[in-house]
């Protein structure tokens, strides 16, 4: 993570500053950032009304807005419904570009199956505790087991020792993940920041967890602005939740200078 000077909250002076870019582009995470954290992975949902703001959004950047996500890009189609987003799903594992095209990095998911099985009894032996199968991936998700969160990480990372180097766990709130070493949301936004419509602009990154780090550190170092949900981590400008993410988003929307 690159040195930044921390900004709270709604920071008047940067938010002036990106208001007044003409060549921005977004990247957005999704759960804890455009969306509350709710009790499971599957009780989410994307109202009418964030729809139509990501649209206005889209249509004022030119195109230039991508979902960066942990999940997979088949659930964020279910999710962000009506429209087709360039996207990055489990943490950048694969990605759909642009002009629709998909890129799936490389994974011998053979050797993840005697652990989704050992997972699988795990959360069955746990209650609260759920299992989110993402294939090419393994979630443990414990916000409604608080009380084995330290049974549950040390479990799945004596899963995941025989994985490595191929595989490694990533901590996130209440979660514990085991997934490809070579995807990240970095090297995803990198990617992205290669092609049109995001060739060129200066980079946004939206994010609330230690996931986001490396997404952060490659905004940052392309000259773009890192953003954080809540007060936990390193970045550029601190927002309170996913309201403020929203309206922040409605100045970049609304903002005459990109609709013209």
């Amino acid at each position: 993570m690159s040195a930044t000077t921390e900004i709270r909250r709604f920071d008047p002076f940067l938010l002036a500053s990106l208001a007044s870019r003409d060549q921005l582009c977004l990247f957005l995470d999704v759960d804890g950032t455009l969306l509350d954290i709710a009790p499971s992975p599957q009780s989410v949902y994307v109202d009418d009304r964030l729809r139509d703001l990501l649209l206005r959004v889209r249509v004022a950047l030119g195109g230039a807005v991508a979902l960066v996500s942990g999940r997979p890009l088949a659930t964020l189609d279910e999710l962000f419904a009506l429209y087709t987003w360039p996207a990055a799903g489990l943490h950048g594992g694969e990605r759909r570009d642009a002009a629709g095209q998909v890129h799936v990095r490389a994974a011998d998911t053979a050797r993840l199956e005697p652990v989704r099985a050992a997972l699988r009894r795990l959360v069955e032996e746990t209650p609260g505790a759920v299992l989110e199968d993402k294939e090419l991936a393994l979630a443990v998700h414990y916000r409604a087991a608080p009380e084995f969160e330290w049974k549950l990480r040390r479990i799945v990372r004596q899963c995941a020792v025989p994985l490595a180097p191929e595989y490694h766990v990533l901590d996130g709130k209440c979660v514990v993940e085991i997934k490809p070493v070579a995807a990240s949301k970095g090297h995803a936004i990198q990617a992205f920041l290669q092609e049109q419509p995001f060739l060129g602009r200066v980079p946004v990154f939206f994010g609330d967890d230690v996931t986001d780090l490396d997404g952060f550190a490659c905004v940052e170092a392309a000259g773009g602005v890192s953003i954080a949900v809540g007060d936990n981590l390193p970045a550029m400008l601190h927002l309170a939740s996913p309201r403020e993410v929203h309206a922040l988003l409605g100045l970049f929307a609304v903002d005459t200078r990109y609709t013209q």
